[in-house]
């Protein structure tokens, strides 16, 4: 009866073995990636991959370089892909790995900073990424009453931008003040430096420089001349109330000889050209650094001290004219103890101003797009493409805007004088110019760097704009 009873839960087992087996039963189904799918619209990008389940995955956002990471626990890869690339401005391509034993890896390599959503779809089962290339993300901070800073990243089509806003009110006791590089000519320094010997609050790069550190336009400090440009360039100057004026400006200086003639001064502290006459001061350092090709009169209290062939001494009560050429020719009959009258104006407005810092093009005026790129002659150093940006703009009630565009980047692709130009009209300004660019867009607050300028670190500018205490500024 036993053995009976033993066959029988014996051959129950058997039966119920062959069910199962007819039945279809299996152990659960590997979870397994089986397409990626791509598409690309004016607003985003979205990246499908097809799986035979629901995943449980994890998202990571990277940079250096900028890529997106999906780990998905548990997956295998059954589409037979391991590396896709597209022709696609924002994804350079994807990638499809397992780091470790039973997990799947998505790297999305990324060309731009888009803003990535992440999320499962059913009926059927599908990881999607969506990229979006328009996107906006604004923090803005009060640094003290009358002065915020404002960063904005702004996705667009065209690439994302990072862009840094200061917003100062003269009337809340603020003004700007330019300041060189080592307080001299020619000369470079981070801007942190420049920054941190005057006790700015906050600061911008200024002026064009040339490789040596001369500055490469207008600059007028403390109501004295210490840079001119080759020709008439837009400038922004400040006036004892601490509010700023945005406009051409043209360098006119004459010496008065002894006999009443007018000479034309060319210029101020900048390398000497041929046939030219060019005023040195105590801001272009001990000497002129010319050659012995020229003359040079060195001017004290109105009167001639000395006469030189180049490489004049700077006396810091006094200046040095530096003549070449046809110039030199015109000069030739002077001598020691005679008085020469010099005159330097940049029209009537402007010499009421305590600085003026040139640079340009014009980007907006009278509140209307007014590019003057072609006028001022800039070349494609400046005008051509995107690239960092630095800018100053005026609002109607008169608070001043600074304004720096990261370029060059993954992360900020930069503007074009145009889009900034359009920027500066949206932030409110009626008038507005450009300022160096480049690795030189800096921006700091309270000696910090809050961009990330192109370099990866600060370059050496040959001036600053500084944000001070309006009694230090004027």
């Amino acid at each position: 009866m036993v053995r009976l009873h033993k066959k029988w839960i014996l051959i129950q087992m058997i039966v119920c073995m062959f069910l199962l087996a007819v039945t279809g039963w299996a152990a659960p189904e590997q979870l397994a990636l089986q397409q990626i799918r791509f598409t690309e619209s004016a607003e985003s990008v979205r990246v499908v991959f097809d799986l035979n389940g629901k995943p449980t995955y994890k998202v990571m956002q990277l940079t250096n370089p900028v890529r997106i990471v999906v780990d998905i626990d548990g997956a295998v890869n059954d589409s037979g892909v391991t590396q896709m690339s597209l022709q696609d401005p924002f994804i350079q391509g994807i990638r499809i790995g397992h780091p470790e034993p039973g997990k799947l890896r998505f790297v999305i390599d990324c060309k731009l900073v888009a803003a990535p959503k992440v999320f499962t779809l059913t009926n059927p089962d599908r990881l999607v990424i969506d990229l979006a290339k328009i996107y906006e993300h604004k923090n803005q901070d009060e640094i003290q009453p009358g002065l915020t800073h404002t960063s904005w990243v702004r996705g667009r089509t065209e690439g994302p931008v990072g862009i840094y806003i200061l917003e100062l009110d003269p009337k809340a006791g603020f003004a700007l003040k330019p300041a060189l590089s080592n307080d001299m000519i020619p000369g470079t320094e981070p801007l942190t430096q420049i920054s941190n010997r005057h006790n700015a609050i906050a600061a911008v790069n200024g002026s064009y420089f040339a490789p040596n550190g001369e500055i490469i336009g207008l600059l007028k400090i403390d109501g004295e001349i210490i840079s001119t440009p080759r020709r008439p360039r837009t400038a922004a100057g400040i006036l004892n109330d601490g509010s700023v004026i945005i406009d051409q400006v043209n360098y006119q200086g004459t010496a008065m000889l002894p006999e009443g003639t007018l000479v034309a001064i060319n210029g101020v502290n900048y390398q000497r050209p041929d046939n030219e006459l060019i005023l040195y001061n105590r801001h272009y350092g001990q000497t002129t650094r010319t050659s012995n090709s020229g003359a040079e009169y060195t001017i004290i209290a109105e009167t001639v001290v000395s006469i030189q062939n180049g490489n004049s001494s700077i006396p810091t009560n006094g200046v040095v004219l530096s003549a070449h050429g046809t110039a030199a020719k015109k000069l030739a009959h002077l001598n020691v103890g005679d008085r020469i009258h010099i005159s330097q104006t940049l029209g009537k407005q402007w010499d009421e101003t305590i600085h003026v810092l040139g640079a340009g093009p014009m980007l907006v005026k009278d509140s209307s797009i007014y590019l003057t790129t072609k006028i001022e002659e800039f070349g494609a150093d400046v005008a051509g493409g995107r690239a960092p940006r630095t800018a100053i703009g005026v609002k109607p009630d008169g608070k001043i805007l600074l304004v720096v565009v990261d370029g060059r980047q993954s992360r900020s692709v930069g503007f074009s004088l145009l889009e900034l130009a359009i920027l500066m009209q949206e932030l409110g300004a009626v008038h507005a110019m450009n300022l160096d660019g480049g690795g030189s867009s800096e921006i700091l607050v309270n000696q910090k760097v809050m961009n990330k300028p192109s370099d990866g670190k600060e370059r050496r500018v040959g001036s600053g704009l500084l944000v001070v205490p309006h009694k230090l500024a004027i």
